[in-house]
């Protein structure tokens, strides 16, 4: 892995936690941060707006979200290919600013097919540019990229609350105004990542060097699409992070229709969720900065599934307290599960993929999350149709694909236990 121009040389003063990547790393974590201050303004505001402001039906609502979000599912690998090729700083660039069209563009027109297309071209933009953030990462952060992107989600999930909270505040005066500052505002916090992406330094990448290599007839950059092994890992990961739709839908729904928790119960969970990601995820990533370290992970993160599915399914056994109690517990559970298989899956997604092709394997990594947003809400309510019984086959059916895929990957590895150089994740 290069160094980034511009980190060479830093070193963390006495008592101060070393950054991955030095000084261009810091600059990509207040990147992530000001990226989601922004969507949480929008995120949570989303359906209110085009229901409220912009006038749709809830029909239309949901097919604009559906069809936005499958074009945002190509975002992942459009992007992955084209940061093989491109200097990947400016394609950062570019999508931010196509987010901010996209936001702006929003604000602009309540014409169904307009509102579409904009909010196609913002899911387009979110998909690539998250995958390319990992990817500056794994160049940028070399050997200490897995404790980079601890740092990087415990940001972004700081700057999502902050931004929730300030939609909150703004949705209280309930005005048409209201809506669209806090569109204007998720508009402007993508110009300012694209600022702040202006000054970090473009790392090296051995994906570009191959393209621009002068020696005769360089060898052909890998195709992910044909390599079926790492396409079967892919499926895995789309199994494994269904995590997110328990939070999204399960939960809110389960406590709805079934148990007798109370239903001022589902908030107070995702702030737990984002709590414990805050505080946990850098502490946590310590156990998978290598990628045997990582594989062996994905044992006592089927523990973590399967115990946060059968959790579930006791809370409808129970009184109010009991169930609450439960409840909790299967969030807990659910949440380690979640920054586990985060690790695990930024590892193993590299190490799986060679060095000359890492976005273009990354950008079909990133399809796994993609396809989750459409599996997983079905997942998640066929569990709860099925009643408590659901809730334990789903924790331990995602249990069985962890021990699948840590066996998928024991032979795909290097014969060499590590990815990368041992290292040791100093504090210092």
């Amino acid at each position: 892995m290069g160094t980034a121009r511009g980190t060479t040389g830093q070193k963390a003063g006495p008592g101060r936690p070393r950054i991955p990547g030095g000084r261009d790393g810091r600059r990509m974590l207040a990147v992530a941060f000001v990226d989601r201050v922004g969507s949480g303004l929008w995120a949570s505001v989303s359906v209110l707006y085009f229901t409220y402001v912009s006038g749709l039906s809830v029909t239309q609502v949901g097919t604009l979200a559906a069809l936005a979000g499958a074009v945002g599912i190509a975002g992942a690998p459009i992007g992955g290919r084209i940061a093989d090729r491109l200097p990947l700083t400016r394609v950062l660039i570019a999508l931010q600013l196509l987010r901010a069209v996209a936001s702006l563009g929003l604000l602009t027109t309540d014409h169904y097919a307009l509102l579409l297309a904009f909010s196609a071209l913002g899911s387009l933009g979110d998909r690539a540019s998250s995958v390319l953030t990992k990817l500056y990462a794994t160049r940028v952060a070399g050997p200490d990229r897995v404790r980079y992107q601890a740092l990087n989600r415990t940001m972004a999930n700081a700057g999502w609350a902050l931004g929730g909270l300030g939609a909150a505040a703004a949705l209280a005066l309930g005005t048409t105004a209201a809506y669209r500052w806090l569109l204007l505002g998720d508009a402007l916090s993508f110009v300012a990542v694209a600022l702040l992406t202006l000054r970090c330094g473009e790392p090296a990448s051995s994906s570009r060097t191959v393209a621009t290599s002068t020696t005769p007839a360089p060898a052909r950059p890998a195709n992910p699409w044909r390599d079926r092994p790492y396409l079967a890992y892919v499926a895995t990961e789309t199994v494994l992070f269904l995590d997110d739709a328990v939070f999204k839908v399960g939960l809110p729904l389960w406590i709805a229709h079934a148990g007798s928790a109370p239903h001022g119960l589902a908030p107070l969970l995702l702030v737990l969720n984002n709590v414990m990601v805050v505080a946990l995820q850098v502490p946590l990533a310590r156990f998978g900065t290598t990628t045997a370290a990582a594989r062996t992970l994905l044992l006592p993160l089927s523990l973590a599934y399967a115990l946060g599915g059968i959790t579930l399914a006791l809370s409808a056994t129970g009184g109010a307290l009991a169930a609450t109690v439960l409840l909790t517990a299967a969030a807990a559970s659910f949440t380690v599960a979640e920054m586990l298989h985060a690790t695990v899956s930024w590892e193993l997604s590299v190490a799986l993929a060679p060095d000359t092709a890492q976005g273009a394997y990354l950008g079909v990594h990133g399809l796994a999350q993609s396809a989750q947003r459409s599996i997983g809400p079905l997942a998640v309510t066929a569990a709860i149709a099925t009643g408590p019984a659901g809730w334990a086959v789903f924790g331990t059916g995602i249990a069985l694909t962890c021990v699948i895929q840590h066996r998928m990957v024991r032979d795909r590895l290097d014969p060499a236990p590590l990815s990368v150089a041992p290292v040791t994740v100093s504090e210092h």
